[in-house]
């Protein structure tokens, strides 16, 4: 029994081959449009990035670059058997859910990654795991079609300033930086998120990704050159802040701004990887010419045993798939539409409210169900309260989002300094906090500002994301608060924070009832 069974297996696995080569091709972009058209919404959310950021426009590329690569293993696919791997079943259930809790929390990034592994579990549940090992790079890289990295902007800004500013230093012309402005003698220069270096940093890193695939065949190198795709560009990024700086320093700011700025990073980019590339090629790793065997027998169907097995794969696969959008439309129907209302706190403590808002900045906060500000002040000092709430939030009107800022980017007013995270005892509790410092030609701001989550005061956005989707899970609801308060300063050196430790003290009281009564608590 046991010396006829390997044979009888071998038999049965080369009839469940796909042995055409362009059928097998056609299977996997059928499993990939199954997924996509299932999740619609979400690949439609990534295109409609990849339409408006520049740095994420490579996005259009990589789903026709995942089947240039599929069609390149086509022969290797039609000689391998399918065969379904059943517990891809409970690894794409796994995965839905995570797309679920991205759903409910409103974190589309969330929502886009498990797309792709969707994509992938489900290639794997219904043609089995050899294919997807077979298909390992070209599914490893849909992962780039996902725009991901935006929180990486505010620390890649820091180091390059602080490159900068050592940089100017060390070629002897003197510097004062406040925040992300630089001052030099011939003139003023501030790092934006452009000058962040993300954009390059994904554009290497996907290019690098494809050559070192090409180029290598060891895994090693390959690991190596792409971990070079990422740092390079970084580095590459702090000097070529540094030689426009030096540039528009050295002409009295007659190149290297505007226009020239932007050509200028591009050039030096295309160079740079132009460099990195040359030196990769010495490293390189011709493909070995492969052993003739037979071709694949084309035109033999699949067995009817594989065909049943396959079908029954694909079905428990649809399953598993669509009882997630099914589970978020039933929540969405029993979402929470009660009106929610805010009233402005009164005076308390010597605070009064004032008609003169002294300032003429105003926090970007989007979808609000309701919001105020109101300004106050008390023995000559001025503070400014914002408070926006959200209820059944969703994309364009959520809380916790990236898109909610204290001054919008590039705006022709106000520019941001910076901000740090710290905690404050507010006399009955510890209260953490974002500290952000703005300034405009005629006026300098404090400001501190928390979020109300599930009840708890935080400043935290992934927690709060997370105390977000348990409540709707369990039908408790989704409201959420932002709560923002403002205070003019002259000196860097001096902040107010005893002026806003005491409109704390004073008003936490009211408004803590203000949002008491705009839930009907």
């Amino acid at each position: 029994m046991t010396m006829h069974a390997e044979p009888q297996l071998g038999q049965q696995l080369a009839a469940n081959r796909a042995n055409d080569p362009l059928r097998a091709f056609a299977m996997v972009v059928l499993c990939v449009a199954v997924v996509v058209v299932l999740f619609l919404p979400t690949f439609m959310s990534m295109v409609s990035i990849w339409e408006r950021s520049d740095t994420f426009a490579h996005g259009y590329l990589i789903f026709p670059a995942f089947l240039w690569f599929a069609w390149q293993r086509r022969a290797e696919l039609a000689a391998t058997p399918v065969v379904p791997f059943w517990p891809g079943i409970a690894a794409t259930a796994c995965v839905g859910f995570g797309w679920l809790l991205g759903d409910i929390a409103n974190v589309g990034v969330v929502k886009q990654f498990a797309l792709i592994a969707m994509i992938c579990t489900t290639l794997m549940t219904v043609f089995g795991w050899r294919w997807a090992w077979a298909l390992a790079f070209p599914l490893g890289f849909l992962l780039f079609a996902v725009p991901v990295g935006e929180a990486l902007i505010p620390p890649m800004m820091e180091a390059t300033a602080d490159f900068v500013q050592a940089a100017l230093k060390m070629s002897g012309i003197p510097v004062y930086r406040e925040g992300l402005f630089l001052v030099i003698p011939s003139g003023n220069w501030s790092i934006i998120e452009g000058c962040s270096g993300l954009r390059y940093l994904i554009a290497s890193a996907t290019v690098g990704c494809v050559y070192a695939y090409l180029t290598y065949r060891s895994l090693s190198r390959r690991l190596v050159f792409c971990a070079a795709a990422v740092i390079v560009p970084i580095i590459a990024n702090w000097l070529r802040a540094y030689i426009i700086v030096m540039l528009g320093h050295l002409s009295g700011n007659r190149i290297a701004v505007g226009v020239d700025h932007l050509i200028y990073g591009w050039v030096f980019f295309g160079f740079v990887m132009l460099l990195l590339f040359w030196a990769g090629s010495f490293w390189r790793e011709d493909e070995a010419v492969p052993q003739a065997r037979p071709g694949p027998v084309r035109g033999v169907p699949l067995s009817r045993a594989a065909r049943g097995q396959i079908g029954l794969a694909v079905v428990a696969a649809l399953a598993a798939l669509l009882a997630w959008p099914a589970w978020s439309a039933y929540m969405d129907k029993r979402a929470d539409v009660r009106p929610i209302q805010l009233s402005a706190p009164v005076s308390a403590g010597g605070w009064t409210r004032q008609s003169d808002k002294f300032t003429t900045w105003r926090p970007r906060y989007e979808g609000a169900k309701s919001s105020l500000f109101e300004a106050y002040q008390k023995d000559g000092r001025h503070v400014a309260l914002y408070i926006a709430a959200y209820r059944n939030q969703r994309p364009g009107a959520d809380l916790l989002t990236s898109t909610n800022r204290m001054v919008e980017y590039r705006h022709p007013e106000w520019g941001d300094l910076g901000a740090e995270f710290h905690v404050e005892s507010t006399g009955r509790s510890l209260l953490p906090l974002r500290e952000t410092r703005l300034r405009s030609a005629q006026q300098r701001l404090l400001i501190w500002d928390w979020n109300i989550v599930s009840g708890r005061e935080l400043t935290n956005a992934y927690l709060g994301k997370a105390l977000l989707a348990r409540d709707k899970l369990l039908g408790r609801g989704d409201d959420g608060f932002a709560i923002i308060m403002a205070t003019p300063y002259e000196d860097p050196a001096a902040l107010p924070r005893e002026t806003l430790r005491d409109f704390i003290r004073d008003m936490r009281p009211l408004i803590d009832a203000a949002l008491a009564g705009a839930t009907g608590q």
